[in-house]
């Protein structure tokens, strides 16, 4: 079968050609915030759903925060996009001499940056963050700088960082809301988002060379089922914070809250709350078949018909569309029921479903009537 051409939209009436066009708008053209919901403990919160970027519940979201510890969100984000997470760090006594919370490393340990921040991750380690920043930088305030560019890059526009870790200093605070478009980035990196997903993870150090079990803080991976990361973080100063990621069929939300003395349960009542304006909407498939030409066959084309019927867990107030993919043509023979592309339901940039497109009845290949002589000659030649 020839590649695939590539994506196009789909429209609702038949067509006879090869790649399709319109568009099937499931719902209207944006999505508002919702500011009704639960009642929650955090000073700030938001329910931000990362497939269609719309905020379903905010409370004080741009308030300026500290974050804590949700800070090595950042720091981790920026060694899985460094593209040197194999490259090993030698860790220095500058690197370990920070207070609070540890990841146990000592001066003259040496293991890979991926390890690091995975280890980082689970244990919230101070001494981690601070070797990370130093690796990175080369020192802390380079590294803030580059913290702060990433996060004007993400659109965080009432963020600025300070130190790698989150502990408390003059200046470094962010808003629920930019916490949500940097948790929602950083789920979309997949080194990160493995790391975070686990309830515990070994970390292997290349010197003295040891595997260490850690375990997350991350309570709400095993309270809530949906639950797929992210980051703890806490100070005198900040109170509980986190930041956390569901996914239920196919929708992806981002929840926040800073300063919340019952944090877990914020989440989860945030979480019910948002995918309960979830609903899984069909599209009806009669309006999806088209015809695709056949190189060498009995008939010159073949009807193309969406295996079942194409449907997605959207967002009540979401625009999604329906795309297919085809190749130009097929060579003969082609059997009812070969899968010959695909028709995806996408939001955005995200593809949420993809339903395959079978042939509906089958080609047979046109009898060869050459001579046996023009036969051999056109498999020695290629003709």
């Amino acid at each position: 079968m020839p590649a695939y051409t590539g994506m196009a939209v789909m429209g609702l009436k038949r067509i006879a050609a090869v790649l399709f066009a319109g568009v099937i708008a499931l719902a209207g053209l944006s999505a508002p915030v919702y500011a009704a919901g639960p009642e929650v403990s955090a000073r700030a919160a938001v329910l931000f759903d990362a497939v269609s970027g719309t905020f379903l519940y905010e409370k004080n979201a741009r308030e300026v925060l500290p974050m804590a510890s949700t800070t090595k969100i950042m720091t981790a984000l920026l060694a899985y996009e460094s593209g040197r997470t194999d490259e090993p760090v030698e860790i220095t006594e500058e690197m370990v001499a920070v207070e609070g919370s540890s990841m146990g490393l000592a001066a003259g340990d040496v293991l890979p940056l991926g390890e690091l921040a995975e280890g980082m991750l689970m244990t919230s380690g101070n001494d981690a963050a601070n070797a990370v920043a130093l690796f990175l930088g080369g020192d802390a305030e380079r590294f803030a700088e580059m913290m702060n560019a990433r996060a004007a890059a993400l659109g965080m526009e009432n963020t600025h960082f300070v130190t790698p870790s989150g502990l408390d200093a003059d200046g470094h605070g962010s808003t629920a809301r930019d916490m949500a478009l940097l948790g929602a980035a950083a789920m979309n990196v997949d080194g990160f988002a493995a790391a975070v997903g686990e309830t515990a993870q070994d970390v292997t150090f290349l010197s003295p060379e040891k595997t260490l079990r850690f375990q997350n803080h991350n309570r709400l991976l095993s309270l809530y089922g949906d639950c797929t990361g992210i980051k703890t973080g806490f100070t005198k100063k900040a109170g509980r914070c986190l930041v956390s990621a569901a996914e239920r069929n196919g929708a992806r939300l981002i929840c926040v809250t800073l300063n919340a003395p019952d944090d877990w349960n914020d989440h989860i009542a945030l979480y019910e709350f948002g995918f309960s304006r979830f609903s899984e909407r069909e599209v009806p498939d009669g309006g999806y078949g088209c015809r695709v030409p056949v190189v060498g066959g009995l008939l010159p084309d073949v009807a193309c018909v969406p295996k079942s019927g194409v449907s997605a867990f959207l967002l009540e107030d979401a625009e999604a569309v329906c795309r297919a993919a085809c190749p130009r043509f097929l060579y003969a023979p082609v059997r009812a029921g070969d899968t010959v592309g695909y028709i995806a339901v996408t939001v955005g940039e995200t593809e949420l479903v993809r339903v395959p497109l079978l042939a509906a009845e089958t080609v047979f290949e046109k009898p060869d009537r050459r001579s046996a002589l023009a036969r051999v000659l056109s498999r020695v030649f290629g003709r």
